[in-house]
């Protein structure tokens, strides 16, 4: 999709970090604007922080793990603003863990915002996008922990590879109907999902302390000052609109996350290479 003026784009977890910062880059591009989000103070702050830029934006309280919620945010859109075209399933959360204390309040919490909420997304808009024929774009955002193992057994890491091999096989499938899709894996950003516990829904149970001696809690200390680090969210968006321009299938931020893959890439052919014939 190269010409997005006057096109419309509905954004999931569009109240703060990535999600805003596309809404921003859309909304500058000539877009009309549809952020969704389950944080009902922040996404009026949002909303009426893009009006700066555009009339053309609204808002609508969404919870991507609940399939009925992201129908009727997708029913909103449609209503606001028409035709859709492009869809950012970019509602995310990361939950501790690992091998010391396996959660499965984690890890459905998890795996039904960051993978349930695409498979939400996608089942609400693509049936939309094909019948209006205009062509379209798909962007899920998954993450490098979705290209490499860093964050060991983990219901992030293993949501984020999961939305990386759903991306690859629906841009496959919907390239002849002329719609795009591109899978976002950035490295460390600056935003606020350390805190993503602050809008956990009651049914997966409250969140539990990790143990401050713990190897999890020491990783999770990192990724924090990591993330404090982190590449501003406007310049994921920056790159993510390129890409859509382009009809690019993977959307990189880091350039040196190259090395932290390679060593996974060279063993898969190496196992490859030790059960080909002779």
């Amino acid at each position: 999709m190269r010409e997005l003026v006057g096109k419309t784009a509905f954004v999931t977890g569009g109240a703060g970090g990535i999600g805003l910062a596309l809404g921003r880059a859309f909304a500058r591009a000539g877009m009309k604007v549809m952020l969704a989000d389950i944080e009902a103070d922040a996404l009026q702050a949002a909303v009426k922080g893009l009006r700066e830029i555009s009339p053309d934006v609204s808002g609508i309280i969404c919870d991507v793990a609940d399939a009925a919620s992201v129908e009727r945010a997708a029913q909103a859109a449609f209503d606001a603003f028409g035709k859709v075209h492009v869809v950012c399933n970019n509602a995310g959360v990361a939950a501790g863990g690992g091998i010391d204390h396996i959660s499965l309040d984690n890890w459905r919490w998890v795996i039904d915002v960051n993978l349930m909420g695409v498979v939400h997304g996608i089942k609400s808009f693509l049936p939309h996008i094909r019948a209006h024929g205009e062509g379209g774009h798909i962007v899920n955002t998954a993450s490098m922990a979705g290209m490499q193992t860093g964050l060991g057994f983990s219901p992030y890491g293993a949501s984020k590879f999961a939305v990386v091999s759903m991306s690859e096989g629906l841009s496959h499938q919907l390239k002849p109907h002329g719609i795009g899709v591109s899978v976002l894996c950035p490295s460390y950003v600056r935003t606020r999902i350390g805190e993503s516990g602050r809008n956990r829904q009651e049914r997966y149970g409250p969140t539990q302390p990790l143990d401050p001696a713990s190897p999890a809690a020491a990783l999770v200390a990192d990724l924090a000052r990591n993330i404090d680090a982190g590449l501003e969210p406007d310049a994921v968006a920056a790159r993510v609109l390129a890409a859509i321009r382009q009809d690019d299938l993977y959307i990189f931020t880091h350039p040196e996350s190259r090395a932290e893959v390679e060593p996974r890439f060279a063993a898969i052919l190496a196992a490859m290479d030790r059960v080909s014939p002779p």
